[in-house]
This record gives C-alpha cells, sequence and structure tokens, in this order.
C-alpha cells in the first residue's frame, strides 16, 4: 500500500505529524488491517500520544499481526499502559509477549512494570537473569553464575 509506505518514510524523517495524519486516514479507511492500526498506534506513541495509541495496538494484535511485527506491538503496548499507569494490563501484556516470544527487551520493559507494581523482587530477578545472562562485561561473566544463582534469593540469609 503505497499511501501506507509513504507515511512510513515520513515517520522515519521525523515529520510525525504529517504521518499521524496518513496513518490515522488509513485506519479509518482500512480499519481492519493489521499494519495500519500498527503503524498508526506506533505513530501516536512516538509523539508522546500514548492514551491515543492504545486502540490501535489492541486492534492491531487482535486482527493478527506477523511475528516481527507482533513482538514490537507487544512492547509498544505493554509499555504504553506501564506510562499512562495501567500496570495490571502493562503486565499481563508484556508478561504474554514474554510467553510468546522471550525478547529481552520486553523482559525488561516488564521489569519496570512489575517496579511499578510494588513487585521488586520480581523486578530484580529478571533484571539480574538478564545482566548474568547478556552481558559481555568481563566482571558480570566472572560472577554471571553467582548474580543468576542470587537472582530470586534477595532476601534470603544463611
Amino acid at each position: 500500500m503505497k499511501r501506507l509506505l509513504e507515511a512510513i518514510k515520513l515517520r522515519e524523517n521525523g515529520d510525525l505529524e504529517s504521518a499521524n495524519k496518513i496513518f490515522i486516514e488509513l485506519a479509518c479507511k482500512y480499519p481492519n488491517d493489521p499494519q495500519v492500526n500498527y503503524h498508526c498506534a506506533w505513530s501516536y506513541d512516538v509523539m508522546g500520544l500514548e492514551k491515543e495509541a492504545v486502540p490501535y495496538y489492541e486492534r492491531a494484535i487482535h486482527l493478527g499481526l506477523p511475528n516481527s511485527d507482533l513482538k514490537e506491538a507487544y512492547l509498544g503496548l505493554g509499555s504504553t499502559y506501564r506510562t499512562i499507569g495501567d500496570y495490571l494490563k502493562s503486565e499481563e501484556v508484556l508478561e504474554k509477549g514474554v510467553e510468546l516470544f522471550n525478547d529481552n527487551a520486553i523482559k525488561t520493559f516488564l521489569s519496570m512494570t512489575k517496579y511499578n507494581l510494588g513487585k521488586h523482587n520480581e523486578a530484580m530477578e529478571i533484571l539480574l537473569e538478564l545482566v548474568s545472562s547478556t552481558s559481555n562485561d568481563k566482571d558480570i561473566i566472572k560472577f554471571s553464575k553467582a548474580i543468576h544463582f542470587y537472582s530470586d534469593k534477595l532476601d534470603q540469609l544463611w
């Protein structure tokens, strides 16, 4: 769809308002197109209009996106829910995203939501697991087994 590609190019070039207008127009014209809804959500998101992004993310996910975009939509929706203070929905969406994709970025956003929910131990466990399993830092690598071991035992005393 030529108009969709045009709007994506505008967004990539930083013309967010022009892109958003086209995405809204396309979403009205093609309300059942998951790609159009996804890009409309994304355009609202990058403009800092998170509340407006929510229904488009939800619709895009519901309508069925290809996995590459679906992963980003779960991250976007979960993060958006967090930024507007709907932590329970954020947790639900991000946990589903982790279940489907086992993606480290989604896990990181999930840890932020867990923190917001007061689930500090779960948030730290996620982050410590990520640090111990993904870091290239030689000092972290040296202690990665210990970091992993203690990640879910932060309150335990020996």
